[in-house]
């Protein structure tokens, strides 16, 4: 890879386990000059990627005004910048007013998508989480905290769908959440309880619908955990089109292809 151009890359560091970097992220940390590191979110092992003489700056104890300014900076001093955010940075990253203000500044950046939570969970559980005949449709969400849910995207509203539903930053709230879910889907739904995803410590537990809050409070989760809300978590069944032999398309006509 050539030297980085002077530019902010904003770069989803995934779930937690280096190995699932995009192979373009770990690139990027193998060049940078300046990491600018989400240090209760990502793991210390990702910065094994950097190079050696790369500036590290943490970021947990830094408001954006703090941080604003040293990216800018740097970009300025000729030097390429990661700002290195758990998950994709898509979701709940909080990069949407970095890049309105890097816009602002005329600093150049560019976003590097990571695996989410909700992808690696699916992986641990060894589950396609759109099963044809059950369901379709995975939503990804979250709970009214310190950050309102617009009313249209009330949890009750979406558990409606009934969908594979994934549930962000809801550990603190999570007897709300659970009496929420209970409206809409069967008690004995099972869903995973995923914990740390990607580190080293992680953990995961399938429990009925109805011990959500219970197990939450029993194992002391507050932080970093993603709840899977599922159909699809049980015995499931279904089968799709793509690969049935009687379903034809462009490269599989029915009948086998003519010479």
């Amino acid at each position: 890879m050539k030297k980085l151009d002077p530019s902010v890359y904003i770069v989803g560091a995934g779930p937690g386990n280096p190995d699932l970097l995009t192979v373009r992220a770990e690139n990027i940390l193998n060049h940078a000059d300046v990491i600018l590191f989400a240090d209760s979110l990502v793991p210390e092992e990702i910065l094994q990627l950097c190079k050696s003489d790369a500036e590290i700056i943490r970021t947990a104890n830094k408001t954006l005004e703090d941080i604003l300014p040293i990216m800018i900076n740097k970009v300025r001093s000729h030097k390429s910048v990661v700002r290195l955010h758990s998950g994709d940075p898509s979701l709940y990253s909080a990069i949407h007013e970095q890049m309105q203000l890097l816009a602002q500044a005329d600093i150049p950046f560019e976003v590097v998508p990571g695996i989410s939570a909700f992808q690696a969970a699916a992986a641990n559980l060894k589950v396609e989480l759109t099963v044809p005949g059950l369901v379709q449709t995975i939503i990804l969400t979250r709970i009214s905290g310190r950050t309102q849910v617009p009313p249209t995207e009330e949890l009750t509203t979406l558990a409606a769908h009934q969908a594979s539903l994934c549930l962000y930053l809801a550990a603190r709230h999570v007897e709300n959440a659970q009496a929420k879910l209970l409206e809409h889907y069967p008690a004995d739904t099972p869903i995973a309880i995923c914990y740390r995803l990607g580190w080293h410590d992680e953990k995961t537990w399938i429990v009925p619908l109805n011990q959500m809050a219970d197990c939450t409070r029993q194992e002391k989760l507050i932080r970093t955990t993603l709840y899977v809300i599922s159909p699809a978590l049980g015995k499931a069944k279904g089968r799709s089109r793509l690969y049935h032999p009687e379903h034809s398309h462009l490269f599989r006509p029915r009948g086998g292809v003519k010479e």
